[in-house]
């Protein structure tokens, strides 16, 4: 009996071994291109190896320093503009998405009405092409309303592309609502807008975390509409910035490893900070479709 009880734990203890290392091996894969972005953009060569995992002998920030324009005051600025058209760009984005999803996503999820199939269907055929495709039509568009070249006509651009997919995300989210709650409300004595304001609205926010997530980290992350779009250099977002420093026949890996690891850092304090929110909006928001 003794030796079928050792038998067990060996081979229970070689199982969780090889998780174990399996495991270890794929965070190790995962964790692979941070550290070679990091290393690079701690490097001090201007044109660095980039076959392997490029050790720096000696960290240097002069990689930073060009990113941001440290000691030139005039680059600094045109830097911090920049930064700035990201941010507030993201954050409409973020805004005008969920601020138009959220009472259509309640009224499909809620309401029966004509046309409600059709236009559920017309919504998922927008998810079928890519915004890439309507680069011509949207700069003639922006071009004729005179909004080319702003952050406005920016915003409205990756607002329309963020706008399907979040109604379908907060849809599903609202569905897994259960009605009786907002029932229980209105019999109380609250009228529907009051359901949907006190009862469900509060009911679905980590799903409109997630929601404004994705959208602020679409607009944030986009570049070939940004660069299709954008003229001026002082109304560039941060991708394209980071393409300046990769031309035809120079790159700066340095400097764009820097300008990737800047770019990233909003994003990641956002997740650190609304990690509870985001996990719990993701379980609710797939509940139903």
């Amino acid at each position: 009996m003794s030796a079928d009880l050792s038998t067990r734990d060996r081979a229970g203890f070689g199982e969780r071994a090889l998780v174990n290392a399996l495991l270890v091996a794929a965070v190790i894969y995962a964790l692979y291109p941070v550290l070679w972005v990091i290393s690079l953009a701690l490097s001090s060569k201007s044109t660095p190896e980039l076959r392997a995992l490029p050790i720096p002998r000696e960290v240097s920030l002069d990689n930073f320093r060009l990113v941001i324009g440290y000691g030139d005051g005039e680059r600094a600025w045109l830097f911090a503009r920049q930064v700035v058209n990201s941010v507030v760009v993201s954050l409409a984005t973020a805004g005008v998405a969920v601020a138009i999803a959220t009472p259509t996503a309640y009224a499909l999820a809620r309401h029966e009405f004509v046309g409600k199939r059709t236009g559920v269907r017309a919504l998922l055929m927008t998810q079928m092409f890519p915004a890439v495709a309507s680069a011509v039509p949207l700069y003639l568009i922006l071009d004729t309303l005179g909004l080319l070249d702003t952050r406005s006509g920016l915003v409205l651009v990756y607002a329309a592309t963020a706008v399907p997919f979040a109604i379908f995300q907060l849809r599903g989210a609202f569905m897994a609502i259960p009605v009786d709650l907002e029932e229980a409300a209105m019999v109380d004595g609250a009228t529907r807008t009051q359901a949907f304001l006190k009862v469900a609205l509060p009911a679905a926010r980590p799903a409109i975390a997630v929601t404004s997530l994705y959208a602020f980290m679409s607009a944030w992350n986009e570049f070939i509409l940004a660069a299709t779009l954008l003229g001026r250099e002082s109304a560039f977002t941060l991708p394209v910035v980071l393409q300046s420093y990769v031309g035809e026949y120079d790159a700066q890996w340095g400097a764009f490893a820097a300008g990737a690891i800047l770019v990233s850092v909003p994003v990641m304090a956002f997740f650190y900070v609304a990690q509870r929110q985001l996990v719990s909006g993701l379980t609710s928001g797939g509940v139903k479709g």
